[in-house]
């Protein structure tokens, strides 16, 4: 597992597994976002194995599937919403939709140089983004 802080309340991650969630709940989380649809993987990994895993833990898992092409608005709300509870770890497959639905978020409430250098300073470039972030 490969967790990517965006900020010290925020994290994104490439796709964990049901055996992480003692170390996701050790490292502060409270709240796990699944930003992958069912369809990319395994049922091992699936949102049902992984709410099991997670909430197993006493962590909140929230299930918000993102595909690049049905990014929307009220993903973004979503994704926002479940992670003013505390502590967040958002994963997909490599941690660059839970990345983008993370910035898109912020937009209005950062500014958009800081939301782009939290991406790279993660791994993740946010650059294209720019106009879509304030």
């Amino acid at each position: 597992m490969e967790i990517r802080p965006l900020t010290p309340a925020f994290a994104a991650s490439p796709q964990i597994d049901p055996a992480d969630a003692g170390t996701i709940k050790a490292a502060g989380f409270v709240t796990v976002i699944c930003n992958r649809p069912d369809a990319e993987v395994p049922p091992s990994h699936q949102a049902d194995a992984m709410r099991q895993a997670i909430e197993a833990e006493g962590l909140t898992f929230v299930v918000n599937p993102v595909t690049h092409q049905g990014l929307n608005q009220e993903m973004v709300e979503i994704q926002r919403q479940a992670a003013a509870a505390g502590k967040t770890l958002a994963y997909c497959a490599s941690g660059t939709r839970s990345t983008i639905v993370w910035a898109l978020g912020q937009a209005g409430t950062m500014d958009a140089d800081e939301i782009i250098a939290a991406g790279a300073n993660a791994g993740y470039d946010l650059g294209g983004l720019r106009d879509r972030l304030g």
